[in-house]
């Protein structure tokens, strides 16, 4: 729900400036380097699981937890459904679904397929700051998840 009377263009802009976030979000943990994924985030951004205890806040705390993954890690993340509410000028909310396929021990060329490790969604605040539309959180929640598998090395049983 809009609550100020947004022009129709500035809403689009909005939207697709937090869309693309989302998918630079996973572009970076996938293909990039994982630890950038703190510069979409505000200064003081929040990375949480709505299970358990992990919450991280912070750009500082945001680089070395995301840059702290396996370096041997292969990930696929598939993002849709993407659902952006403008709230204000400056502020926007999102939720989308996603599913990840993740293991660990790759070290070259493609792996076999096998189930999803995650399937949840994420629901996410943001804020423009300075002109550029930035992650205020962003809280994943899983409908399922397993263990991330650990491939053997090559020769091995």
């Amino acid at each position: 729900m809009i609550t100020e009377v947004l022009d129709p263009t500035d809403r689009l802009i909005a939207e697709r400036a937090c869309e693309r976030l989302i998918v630079e979000f996973v572009h970076k943990l996938d293909l990039g380097d994982p630890g950038e994924v703190a510069e979409l985030f505000t200064d003081v951004g929040v990375w949480e699981w709505a299970e358990g205890d992990r919450r991280v806040q912070g750009r500082d705390a945001l680089r070395s937890y995301f840059a702290g993954r396996p370096a041997d890690r292969l990930s696929r993340r598939i993002c849709t459904n993407i659902l952006v509410n403008v709230t204000s000028e400056k502020t926007a909310t999102a939720t989308t679904y996603f599913t990840t396929y993740r293991v660990d021990g790759h070290t070259d060329g493609y792996v076999p397929p096998r189930a999803p490790t995650q399937v949840g969604h994420y629901e996410d605040t943001f804020l423009k700051v300075d002109d550029l539309w930035l992650l205020s959180s962003r809280s994943l929640f899983l409908a399922f998840a397993g263990p991330t598998e650990h491939l053997e090395p090559a020769g091995k049983p």
